[in-house]
């Protein structure tokens, strides 16, 4: 496992995450009552501090009632406001050691505003949902939000029994007592806090297709009404995890869900082990069908192998877009070369004013970020070749696995595939913004 972390604050949040510690452990003990919105809950935080002693640091949590705080049992001096938990732990931390906080908190979780609107916890009509990308988590939990502090995550939620939960990872247990039910999943694989996901509904769970020795478990978490349409709709996933393994390697984690909400929602929501769609997803028709492929992409290209910081959002997106190519070409649709000629005839069209490399925060997620990450991805494939290309892929998803890495990084592993250099590859498409000729591919040797 690679982490290459940004030694200072994420330049688009500079607010979000706290760089002078990392995370090993979440472990989270909430209740949830639908009616009310009313989230209570404990969390056990186990940290290592970095290469100076911890005076002080921080975690983001939104504006909820603090019951009490702890660090290694002992009582510190701690404010909160503006989604910031400040804490002055009674001793400091020295360098490199472990410690534990303990955190308690109650109130109305509600979404936190961005810049795209506001994001997180959302309550529904009858549940929620979770949706934190990409400053969202501390919407329901304290955390040190960054993209490249991933930890592993012991989630138990209790709540009333006629409600479903659905997490990223591996149940454990179901426990009902009385009118509510408690649920407990693991997800040991290294997480980034906005891909803690989390759904609350009244769902009809299904077993997409047949896993056999060895696969990979696929369910479903449906309204029961929706689900002839849900049935038509992600007939194909199965396939698609098939494809995927082999271009990209095996899958990174235990299990994947998909959730569906009663509501619309504007776009899917990839979370780790879990994406969530909404009503307006399931046509009947597999009208959404390269979004299905989209997310299930993302669990290598952003979730296993995540970002060291926001500026290199184009490589989840990018390799995810790209995803959707190749599952159209090798599906019986239209071929990765020809979806590359339509996106860059779009972007040719669009104002050349975007840097894959560093798009800024009111850029990130512009749909030509998406776009012109797919062409980049497809220009690589060109330079290199079909089998270098996917042989580059799959060593980048095992050297990578649980880590976050860079352009920088990913540039570097290109050029070992490559027999010609690949700056100027990179400039052209990652570091400049005028958008460069179609790619084409390589002729055989």
């Amino acid at each position: 496992m690679a982490v290459q972390q940004s030694t200072g604050p994420d330049p688009y949040f500079p607010d979000n995450g706290d760089p002078r510690y990392r995370v090993h452990r979440y472990e989270l003990a909430l209740e949830y009552r639908p009616g009310p919105n009313r989230l209570s809950g404990t969390a056990r935080i186990n940290a290592i501090a970095g290469r100076s002693p911890l005076t002080e640091f921080h975690l983001n949590l939104a504006d909820f009632r603090i019951g009490r705080v702890r660090v290694d049992g002992r009582q510190p001096h701690y404010t909160h406001r503006g989604g910031r938990l400040r804490v002055r732990p009674a001793k400091p931390v020295r360098a490199g050691a472990a410690f534990t906080v303990e955190v308690h908190w109650s109130g109305n979780p509600g979404p936190v505003a961005s810049p795209w609107g506001e994001i997180g916890w959302e309550e529904l009509e009858d549940g929620a949902l979770v949706a934190s990308q990409p400053v969202g988590a501390p919407s329901w939990y304290p955390c040190n939000d960054r993209p490249a502090d991933k930890a592993s995550y012991l989630l138990s939620m209790t709540t009333p029994s006629a409600y479903a939960v659905v997490a990223g990872g591996r149940l454990l247990t179901r426990t009902t007592k009385a009118s509510t039910t408690t649920w407990v999943y693991e997800q040991s694989a290294p997480t980034s806090s906005y891909l803690v996901g989390l759904a609350l509904g009244k769902y009809q769970t299904v077993l997409l297709g047949d896993p056999g020795p060895g696969g990979v478990p696929q369910h479903g978490h449906i309204p029961a009404h929706l689900l002839p349409r849900f049935s038509r709709d992600f007939a194909r996933q199965p396939a698609m995890m098939d494809l995927f393994q082999e271009l990209f390697g095996p899958y990174p984690f235990d299990e994947y869900a998909v959730v569906v909400t009663e509501e619309e929602l504007d776009v899917p929501v990839e979370a780790q082990g879990l994406s969530l769609f909404g009503s307006n997803h399931v046509d009947g028709a597999r009208g959404s069908e390269r979004l299905v492929a989209h997310e299930l992409a993302h669990q290598w290209f952003g979730n296993s192998v995540s970002i060291a910081d926001w500026r290199h959002i184009w490589l989840n997106e990018g390799l995810a877009k790209y995803a959707e190519w190749l599952w159209s070409e090798r599906s019986g649709g239209r071929g990765a070369g020809q979806l590359a000629a339509a996106a860059h005839r779009l972007l040719s069209s669009l104002p050349q004013d975007l840097r894959l490399s560093d798009p800024g925060r009111k850029l990130m997620f512009d749909d030509r970020l998406y776009e012109r990450g797919g062409l980049a991805v497809h220009a690589v494939r060109c330079a290199l070749g079909d089998d270098a290309f996917f042989r580059m892929l799959r060593d980048w998803t095992r050297l990578h696995r649980g880590g976050a890495v860079t352009t920088a990084a990913f540039q570097a592993h290109v050029a070992r595939f490559s027999d010609e250099p690949v700056e100027g590859l990179f400039q052209a498409w990652v570091r400049e913004v005028a958008l460069p000729p179609l790619p084409v591919a390589r002729e055989a040797a």
